[in-house]
């Protein structure tokens, strides 16, 4: 089982409003706070998000380098997935492959693929009895 997972960010207080309305919609809670960094949590796993210090700011985030992708996270049903694409385009976000949406991962996966403030993809998967 995971544990937490800390991940820095470019400007803490754009991921904090971004992932604060994300997070909320799936059951997490705030669970710690301080001037550099904010966490959320669901059950045992928590989030961290940690601002990233000046001097590393420079070279910006991006998925295809070593390191981490994507954050993949389980909604309650396709219902909360639809709902939460509309509130991202209402937020003026950017859908990923939203020609193939909701089966941009194929006919058997009903996912919502978008990105954070430092373009970090996230994914909105339904439960698989749901998909397909």
């Amino acid at each position: 089982m995971l544990h937490h997972l800390e991940i820095y960010v470019s400007n803490l207080k754009k991921s904090t409003e971004f992932w604060e309305w994300f997070l909320t919609k799936l059951g997490y809670h705030q669970f710690q706070k301080w001037d550099q960094g904010i966490s959320w949590k669901y059950q045992s796993t928590y989030l961290v998000f940690v601002q990233a210090k000046e001097e590393f700011l420079s070279t910006p985030y991006h998925r295809c380098r070593v390191g981490l992708n994507h954050l993949a996270f389980q909604a309650q049903s396709r219902k909360q997935v639809d709902e939460l694409a509309l509130e991202i385009k209402e937020r003026g976000m950017t859908i990923l492959y939203s020609e193939r949406y909701p089966y941009a991962g194929g006919q058997n996966h009903y996912a919502l693929y978008f990105e954070d403030p430092d373009r970090i993809k996230v994914e909105v998967v339904a439960p698989t009895e749901e998909a397909g």
